[in-house]
This record gives structure tokens, C-alpha cells and sequence, in this order.
């Protein structure tokens, strides 16, 4: 089959002015992993990242039309762009009616019936997709493949579930030469150096974080420490990588794949920096200085509030005393610290936000982020809200954590927007901060990443 695999754009429009240059933009590891399998039986595979390209909508329908016509297209969907999804599959589809339109990742795995309510769209994949679409490309009934939605005679037909993949090893790297792998760039203050790449070594979590949906299950399945440390080596064999980004929940919780990860590295002689996420409660300052010296010069942390009662209201297993030990562990460890915050959770009141903003100042970790607490749909926040009247809109462009979606009974909508404005500008424009980041700048990539920091700062 002649297959295209679609990451739609962030914006109907190509970006203009400082989002264009400020937002990160990294690989579509679940579409490479998908282009990678269908690539293995044969099939003839493109992919289309409309983000790094600067493409809206009618500049990507575009660009299929020039590319085509394929048998099968594949769009993922997250919930605030699935909008650009399907009216991505309707220009492909007024074109082309012949072609199979397939849309699966999140928002499709949740809702379904929403999503095929797009004529336009043909079968959602619900779930992990990589067995799921090669057999749409290996054309079996419908009937007969797990884990899809489709339309028959009027009516929403959905298969068993999919098992998910039990050994991650047995997949193929993904398939980054079909990808601009020099169009790239992490989020700002994210790489020490560039050019740079995301990497995945997990799938699953077993957080219970109330807004949080967990696709992936709760159990953590991890490739292999040694197969990623090749993975890292064929990046900056191929396409020069000189920075490893991991997007996994929690990289850092199996230690053993760790250790190999970081050993792999050394013996395999890639001279990379690295970042990644963690939890505050899997924290093991081993396996940090580990990490440390194997390259990892930052680690993210969802924090999220200052606040005991919230932090059980959001099933955030962490408190404020154990945050504040991790965080100063691994600055001391030598790793630079991201603290992730959230503001409007159920129970938040003007009081906690306030109390959190001052928290995070005093925690002084070298970078905060702070968003809105958004309640996705899946989540048990969504059907809390919903089930409550609490959700202010169901207009899933909304649904981007830098606006209110609820309209809690603790606090208005609009305290929530102001706190939120309120906390960059405290944690950021201090001189003390100002000159300490300063300070630490060492390279180019350094001094432009401060300059997009600041650009999107300067935006919020």
C-alpha cells in the first residue's frame, strides 16, 4: 500500500511572529514508530510534521495533493487539535474519496463516536496502533481487527480492545529518515546543545494523577537500556544529535535499564547531553548521580501544587517536604532542576494559588512551568467536571493548559487566567534570577535558547 502518516499543525495558519520561533517542535515518535512497522511489511511509506514545516491547513491538504494519491492516510489527534485533524481528512477526502482515512491517538482512543461523526474519517484506532494498522494495510475486514471504530450501516461498530505490545524490544527503531530531523527544536531552556531529538524508552505510568490518561496503561513497559543507547547512537551517526530529550512520564524509575542505558552510552562511545521527566516519588539519588555522569544535565518534575488537600484531590502521590528535599538533591547532584506547577485544580482557591507561586519562588528550581489545570476528556478531572457542570466549554481548541476550561466553585475562571499571568512574571523578572541564569549560560545554543525563553514569556 502507498501509506502517509499525518501530524496535523498546531494553527489552521502557518505561525508568524515570536510563536513561530519559540514553541518547541520535536519528532512524532508514535507516527515514526508506526512508519518504522508498515515500513518492515513492505509497504510504502511518507510522513507529513506539519509544525516543523510551518504548515496550516490548506498547506498541508496541499501538500498531500501534490503527493498523492496514497491508499491509506493516517492523522494523529490529540484533543485541541483534533479539530485541524478532521478538517485535514475532509480537504484529503473531497479530493481523494477513495482514500482510507484512519485517526487514532488520544482524543480518538477516548471518543470515538465523536470523532466518526466526521464523515470524512473512516476508522478510528483506539489505543497503541502499530499491529492495529498494518492489518488496515494488510486490508481484513474490519470485523476482524482489534482495537477500531468504524461506521457499518449507520451505526458506530467497535472491535474488542487491542493487548497492548508485551515486548517493546521487538519494535524498530522509528523511522526518522522520513522525518525533517533538522527542523527540530526542544522546548526552550530544555537542551544544552543542538541539534536535538526526543527519544521514548517507556510506555504506561502507574500515577493514578486524576488529569491524566493513561493510553498506554498503568504498567510500565521499558525497552531495553542498551537498545536506547543504540538508538542515541544511530541519532548522531545519522543526523548529527548532540542532545537526547526523553518524553517518557518517568524515565528514571526502572534502574536496572537505567544503569544499562548509561553504560551503553559510555561503550558505544556517544557523546550526548540529555534531559528528562521524573516523579518526586521514585526518586533514587543513585541511579541520579548515574545519570549525571552519562550526560543528563536536567530532570522535570511535576510538582503541581504547594497544596496537601489538592495534591489528594488530583491523586498526586508527593508532599511538599519530600518535593523540597528531591529538588535541592538533585541540584546538588549537579542536575538542573524543571518544576512543572499547576494552577485551577479542584479545590484551588486564591489562597493556594498564592501559596504556590510563593512556594515555587522559594523552591528555586532553574526552571518553572506553569499551567492551567486542564481537564481532558478520559481523565477522571473530565468526568468530575462534567458530571459536576463545572467544564466552562467543550471547544476542544481551548483545551491548551494556558486557559480556564472550569468553572470551579473554589475560585472564578478569570482569578485563575490573572494567577496564572501573575506567576511567570514573579518566578522570571527578578534580577537575582536574571543574573543567576545568566551566569550559567556557556554556549550559543544556551544564549538562544534563554532569548525563546524569554520571547514566549513575554507572549504569556
Amino acid at each position: 500500500m502507498r501509506i502517509l502518516l499525518i501530524n496535523p499543525p498546531a494553527h489552521a495558519r502557518p505561525r508568524k511572529g515570536i510563536w513561530r520561533y519559540a514553541a518547541s517542535t520535536m519528532p512524532p515518535l508514535g507516527l515514526a514508530w508506526l512508519a518504522a512497522v508498515l515500513e518492515q511489511e513492505g509497504h510504502r511509506v511518507k510522513m507529513l510534521d506539519a509544525p516543523p514545516e510551518n504548515f496550516g491547513i490548506d498547506e498541508t491538504v496541499q501538500w498531500v495533493r501534490s503527493h498523492g494519491p496514497f491508499d491509506l492516510v493516517g492523522i494523529t489527534a490529540t484533543t485541541p487539535l483534533v479539530g485541524n485533524a478532521t478538517e485535514i481528512a475532509r480537504g484529503i477526502k473531497a479530493e481523494t474519496p477513495s482514500t482510507r482515512i484512519v485517526l487514532g491517538g488520544v482524543h480518538p482512543t477516548v471518543l470515538p463516536e465523536e470523532v466518526l461523526a466526521e464523515p470524512a474519517v473512516d476508522v478510528v484506532v483506539r489505543g497503541e496502533g502499530e499491529t492495529t494498522l498494518v492489518e488496515l494495510a494488510e486490508e481484513k475486514s474490519l470485523e476482524d481487527v482489534a482495537g477500531i471504530s468504524f461506521r457499518k450501516d449507520g451505526t458506530v461498530i467497535h472491535t474488542e480492545d487491542r493487548r497492548l505490545i508485551e515486548d517493546l524490544n521487538s519494535l524498530p527503531f522509528p523511522a526518522y529518515h522520513l522525518l525533517p530531523m533538522g527542523k527540530y527544536r526542544p522546548a526552550a531552556g530544555a537542551a544544552k546543545r543542538l541539534p536535538a531529538s526526543s527519544v521514548l524508552a517507556t510506555r504506561g505510568c502507574p500515577g493514578q494523577c486524576t488529569f491524566c490518561f493513561r493510553m498506554f496503561g498503568r504498567r510500565l513497559r521499558v525497552r531495553s537500556g542498551r537498545k536506547v543507547a543504540e538508538e542515541a547512537a544511530l541519532l548522531q551517526e545519522r543526523y548529527g544529535i548532540r542532545e537526547i530529550c526523553f518524553y517518557d512520564d518517568t524515565f528514571p524509575a526502572v534502574k536496572r535499564e537505567v544503569k544499562r542505558f548509561c553504560a551503553g552510552i559510555r561503550d558505544l562511545g556517544v557523546d550526548i547531553t540529555w534531559s528528562c521527566f521524573s516523579r518526586v516519588d521514585t526518586f533514587d539519588e543513585e541511579t541520579f548521580r548515574m545519570m549525571k555522569d552519562a550526560g543528563c544535565h536536567q530532570v522535570m518534575f511535576g510538582v503541581e501544587t504547594y497544596s496537601r488537600d489538592i495534591l489528594d484531590n488530583i491523586g498526586k502521590r508527593c508532599d511538599p517536604d519530600q518535593v523540597e528535599h528531591v529538588v535541592r538533591t538533585t541540584q546538588k547532584i549537579g542536575i538542573e532542576v524543571r518544576a512543572a506547577f499547576m494552577l485551577g485544580n479542584p479545590g484551588e482557591t486564591v489562597e493556594t494559588m498564592e501559596e504556590n507561586i510563593r512556594f515555587a519562588v522559594r523552591l528555586k528550581p532553574d526552571l518553572a512551568l506553569f499551567n492551567i489545570a486542564t481537564p481532558y476528556p478520559g481523565t477522571v478531572m473530565f468526568a468530575w467536571a462534567d458530571r459536576n457542570g463545572y467544564l466552562k466549554t467543550k471547544d476542544w481548541r481551548d483545551y491548551n493548559l494556558s486557559m480556564p476550561v472550569m468553572d470551579l466553585p473554589t475560585v472564578p475562571s478569570d482569578k485563575v487566567l490573572e494567577y496564572y499571568r501573575a506567576a511567570h512574571r514573579r518566578f522570571y523578572f527578578k534580577p537575582a534570577y536574571i543574573l543567576r541564569r545568566l551566569k550559567r549560560l556557556k554556549s550559543r545554543e544556551e544564549l538562544w535558547s534563554a532569548v525563546r525563553a524569554m520571547r514566549m514569556l513575554l507572549g504569556i
